[in-house]
């Protein structure tokens, strides 16, 4: 198939997202024509290079404009680069269903349950599925303080990237994490804290419309490096948005993270997030959607992006590939723009 004769659409391609990291990961392919779109004309994506082209969208009738967009570009596919356009699109699949345009992404459902951490957990417990001891909070005056500590805390929705992410090692703190949460909006995730000694693994799952699980890649985080640290105080080490780490086989912590995937019902690409506690995997975090370590398993030799679209449009039936194990480290990096090149 000659170099770049797919159209494909990131929708969201802000700086070290996973917008900027799925284009990488198609470019790597070889064989995909890569726009990408952003409500910023800052956004690093629109300055990284290699791209066919990227544009400004409004955020309001974010859909609308990006359908429109599809349409005058001749797009196949619109992958979601971050939380909030894999939720503004799931919410909009049927007008490109309609058009023709696929979007890569899981199910609606699964996108639902799994971007509010209540019914996510909620329907892990259901599926007997190991969790840590979880409790949301919507009202301080109904709620009693954690068992014992430390406890991480967190808002149930919109906490992508560990973002309002916090580790509290005493009643007083706890209260006043949660306290801060209610405050601006939001409901208040209280999790148990597990500790990192048997390792904390980040693993992508991808699974086929028909349910069928292609492969899995584990990678075990490294805690080395400030980028990959949010909190790291006394009480414990929370984990930042940017992981980088040793991929390997690693078949207990693959197979749970592959049974998560079949228990839930994936039906295309799914994130796991969590720590082993006596040889299991403990989830804490699940994003149905591409994560930001994409290309960092693309460079281990399984490119799950390129395996998916491959299927739904060239009708290929993959296999997972094997990995090429070893320690996949990661940075930032720079561009610089000039004033007149801004995007409008």
């Amino acid at each position: 198939m000659p170099k770049g004769s797919i159209p494909v659409l990131v929708a969201g391609i802000g700086g070290a997202s996973l917008g900027t990291e799925v284009i990488k990961s198609l470019m790597q392919a070889g064989i995909y024509s890569v726009f990408g779109c952003d409500i910023s004309p800052y956004a690093f994506g629109h300055y990284q290079g290699g791209i066919a082209g990227s544009l400004v969208v409004k955020r309001e009738n974010y859909a609308e404009s990006l359908l429109d967009l599809c349409t005058s570009h001749e797009i196949r596919v619109v992958i979601p680069g971050g939380e909030e356009p894999a939720s503004l699109l799931s919410e909009s699949a049927s007008l490109f269903r309609e058009a023709g345009i696929h979007l890569a992404m899981n199910s609606q459902d699964v996108v639902a349950v799994s971007s509010d951490k209540k019914r996510l957990f909620e329907r892990l417990k259901e599926l007997g599925i190991p969790i840590p001891l979880t409790v949301a909070v919507s009202d301080m005056a109904e709620y009693s303080v954690a068992p014992s500590y430390p406890v991480v805390i967190k808002p149930t929705t919109g906490s992508g990237g560990s973002s309002l992410v916090f580790i509290a090692s005493n009643p007083d703190e706890e209260r006043w994490f949660v306290k801060y949460l209610l405050n601006n909006g939001r409901t208040a995730l209280v999790q148990e804290y597990i500790a990192p000694d048997e390792g904390e693994f980040t693993v992508g799952v991808l699974s086929l419309p028909d349910r069928r699980v292609v492969g899995s890649v584990a990678m075990r985080r490294l805690f080395n490096a400030k980028l990959s640290v949010l909190i790291k105080t006394e009480a414990g080490v929370i984990s930042s948005g940017y992981s980088q780490g040793l991929i390997d086989d690693f078949p207990e912590v693959q197979a749970r993270a592959e049974e998560i995937a079949k228990k839930s019902g994936s039906v295309g690409p799914m994130n796991i997030q969590g720590r082993v506690r006596d040889g299991v995997l403990i989830p804490f975090e699940i994003n149905a959607r591409f994560s930001a370590s994409t290309y960092l398993r693309a460079m281990a030799g399984f490119n799950e992006v390129d395996l998916y679209l491959r299927h739904v449009l060239l009708g290929e039936h993959p296999a997972a590939p094997r990995i090429r194990p070893g320690y996949y480290l990661r940075s930032l990096s720079e561009v610089a723009v000039g004033k007149e090149e801004i995007k409008q």
